[in-house]
């Protein structure tokens, strides 16, 4: 469970390494003669209120009768060109701003060897410690760097094994002009306004040197001769997450707070603390694929030389692929977090980062929290939650003034400020349907946990009002009298239509969802019975074209030869539950599938492993593995779109975790697509719907042993092929559980807290057919 290099990073984005505490994030280069430690604070952005312009993406004034004109397009010619609904409905970005970085912290360090002797730079994902070392002159120097949730800190260490030899500078550099760096009693202070939205921002770093001496100067701090040195960092704005002025308490009490709290704690307290902290998450799931990563053999080494075959070597670097997916997102994601991961996470080196490293909603940051719930990661999904329901306010008013519609409603992409309009790049700036989705993982966490208070007091609210919205906007379709979303944008693909199919999907889904809430709930029978009635005049959005394939648009015009990223008429099979294996409208998505290819960017692939999971074609589900780890990985195992996006490594997670485990039907079905390359493993802690948590044991490619642990007491259903050849159910101390068993799968009332081992037997008597 470690990344290590035997070179110093140059690059931050191929080589360097993460770490974080969710709302703090830096990024190690472990250098010799300089280290370098690029950080993040993730509220630090610009745009948004104070931003010259900024009109939440809403229409700056009046458009009657815009979106009636551009359905009355589509109603008679059957599409319309991005360019020409853009031109109607978009709008200019104003004040849309960016995530920003803090800046770097530069250690200067003196008598720097040319040639050090056993370099090792590595990061350790079960400590969530980054480490340097190496030897000259006969000492070891080592440094070792972690980000404390506890703490609200990032701390580093610089020692070495003869006293007296730590020497270093330390100084800040920025591209923000729009700051002052001061040092005084060993802490430098970084603060400053920006420019642009006058966001306060504040960081201070401690120095606490043992031996030496140290001395502050100007905008810099210099530690001559210690034995060791600590550096303690905290760093803030302003920002909150309020609508509409999105603006809380000057950052300097909480950022000083924090600071001196760490620096008057012993360094190797902070240090148990975290490790406690972050291994309470990471620990909770374990993967075993029968490999071992070659002595000697770097991480980027191990990479390059990845084929996704059968040695033991590519099983370490996938197992070590799906604990980097989970350890990016604790390092990311917090539960005491204001803001959820963004498309790069935490981590940005720049002033204008790709996509303004913002959160794209037509599927980028749902995919980053695929894998909260399933990889047993519940705690980080808090701030996606907190986030989303953050957007109603701002999103009541675009749905009012824009639409004309109830509930709320959000476009393409976000930010913390709540833009929830438009904007003007037409492929890419309507996408109303991204709420409704946002709302999925709400109630996903509810049939996880089963929490009725989270159901009533958090997602419901949100659920229903982004039902309400589509009930007042949907459309009938003159073909077919349906209800249809209309103006209707396949992502990022194609014309502009009515009813294309992920819009229907999306929307039966949300629609459905609700009034499943409201039912167990027993509120809201108005709205049950107007969601009812649309679900019955919906489009299903499902339709098997003249080429067997699952169509994206109502028309059937998908072309054989379109190898487009985007697969968005595969929404109800991932991650919609609609398609179930087996079904026509399950071999037509594989006809989908197969002609769009293996190809595409990295968050593209991934999602493709998640596909081919739900179809339990194990074999492809891994071939797309494999292809993002071959042409999508950086070397230190970022995926790259190109550039870097986190969310390919976070959808893949999610998808090796659908190879093992899946429950969208309610039935936990263990090994579902467990594809022939992982011949022997073990996985524990994964998580499935109804309160589950899965352990699993397989040779030879056939479990041979299932355990459960339910939440709450009550019915469980477990499925698994080798159930079909006779088995036993017993908890902890030998009972049997008095299951029944139909084919693959069985049925008994479990416990709460009760450990249920299913084993393979050829006569299993005391299970009934």
């Amino acid at each position: 469970m470690t990344l290590w290099y035997d070179e110093p990073a140059t690059d931050w984005e191929t080589q360097a390494l993460p770490i974080g505490n969710g709302p703090l994030g830096a990024m190690v280069f472990g250098g010799v003669a300089g280290e370098r430690l690029q950080f993040n604070e993730k509220t630090l952005w610009t745009g948004g209120p104070g931003s010259p312009g900024y009109d939440f993406g809403n229409w700056t004034s009046p458009r009657p009768g815009a979106i009636a004109e551009v359905r009355r397009q589509i109603d008679r010619d059957g599409s319309m060109a991005p360019e020409a609904v853009a031109a109607v409905l978009g709008q200019a970005r104003s004040g849309y701003g960016a995530y920003q970085t803090f800046g770097d912290l530069f250690l200067d360090l003196t008598g720097a060897p040319a040639t050090p002797e056993g370099y090792r730079r590595e990061l350790s994902l079960r400590e969530a410690v980054a480490r340097v070392g190496y030897s000259a002159g006969g000492v070891r120097h080592s440094r070792e760097y972690f980000a404390s949730n506890p703490g609200g800190v990032i701390v580093g260490r610089l020692s070495a094994d003869r006293p007296g030899t730590v020497s270093f500078t330390l100084r800040h550099t920025s591209p923000h002009e729009d700051k002052t760096v001061t040092a005084a009693g060993g802490r430098l202070t970084v603060r400053g306004r920006l420019s642009d939205n006058g966001m306060v921002f504040e960081a201070q770093v401690q120095v606490i040197a043992q031996g030496g001496t140290r001395t502050d100067a100007g905008d810099r701090i210099t530690v001559t001769g210690a034995d060791s040195a600590v550096l303690v960092l905290s760093a803030g704005t302003d920002y909150a997450d309020t609508y509409p002025a999105y603006r809380g308490e000057d950052p300097h009490a909480r950022v000083t707070a924090a600071v001196d709290a760490a620096a008057a704690t012993p360094y190797d307290e902070l240090r148990r603390a975290h490790v406690a902290d972050h291994r309470e998450l990471f620990d909770r799931v374990a993967l075993d694929l029968g490999g071992a990563a070659p002595a000697g053999v770097p991480t980027d080494r191990l990479r390059a030389s990845y084929t996704g075959g059968a040695s033991a070597a590519d099983r370490a670097l996938e197992s070590l692929f799906f604990a980097y997916g989970r350890y990016l997102l604790i390092a990311s994601s917090r539960e005491n977090d204001l803001l959820p991961a963004n498309l790069q996470g935490v981590w940005n080196t720049s002033t204008a980062p790709p996509w303004s490293a913002d959160y794209h909603v037509n599927i980028n940051l749902q995919m980053n929290y695929w894998l909260a719930e399933q990889t047993n990661l519940h705690e980080t999904a808090k701030p996606y939650i907190r986030y989303v329901a953050a957007l109603v306010e701002p999103g009541r008013r675009t749905a009012r003034d824009m639409y004309g519609a109830r509930g709320w409603v959000v476009g393409d992409e976000t930010t913390p400020f709540g833009f929830t309009g438009v904007h003007d790049w037409p492929t890419a700036f309507w996408f109303p349907e991204a709420a409704a989705w946002l709302t999925q993982h709400l109630y996903d966490t509810y049939r996880f946990t089963g929490d009725e208070t989270y159901l009533r007091e958090t997602a419901y609210p949100v659920l229903k009002g982004a039902a309400e919205f589509w009930l007042d906007f949907l459309h009938t379709d003159p073909r077919d009298g349906t209800l249809v979303v209309s103006p209707s944008y396949s992502p990022e693909h194609g014309d502009f239509s009515a009813g294309a199919a992920m819009s229907q999907q999306i929307v039966r889904e949300v629609l459905a969802n609700a009034v499943a809430a409201a039912r167990t709930l027993g509120v809201d029978a108005d709205l049950q019975a107007e969601a009812v009635a649309a679900l019955a005049r919906l489009d299903h959005g499902l339709r098997v074209g003249s080429w067997g394939q699952l169509q994206e648009w109502k028309s059937d015009r998908d072309a054989r030869d379109d190898t487009h990223r985007h697969v968005s008429h595969l929404y109800a099979l991932h991650p919609g539950d609609r398609i179930r294996p087996g079904t026509p409208e399950a071999e037509a998505a594989k006809v989908s599938l197969a002609a769009r290819g293996d190809g595409g960017t990295g968050w593209s692939k991934a999602w493709k492993i998640n596909f081919w999971a739900r179809l339990l074609d194990g074999d492809h589900a891994h071939r797309m593995l494999a292809e993002q780890l071959k042409g999508s990985t950086l070397d230190n195992l970022w995926d790259t779109h190109p550039p870097f996006q986190i969310d390919g490594n976070f959808g893949a997670a999610s998808g090796i975790a659908e190879m093992l485990v899946q429950s969208h039907h309610d039935v936990v079905h263990v090994l579902p697509a467990l594809p022939s390359a992982w011949k022997d493993g073990s996985v524990s802690g994964l998580r499935a719907r109804g309160g589950v948590t899965v352990d699993a044991v397989w040779r030879n490619g056939a479990a041979g042993s299932v355990t459960v642990r339910k939440g709450r007491t009550g019915p469980i259903t477990v499925r698994s092929s080798f159930i079909a050849g006779g088995c036993r159910v017993h908890d902890e101390r030998g009972h049997e559980a008095g299951a029944r068993r139909d084919g693959d799968t069985l049925t008994w009332t479990a416990r709460a807290g009760t450990a249920y081992t299913i084993t393979s037997s050829r006569n299993a008597p005391t299970i009934s057919s």
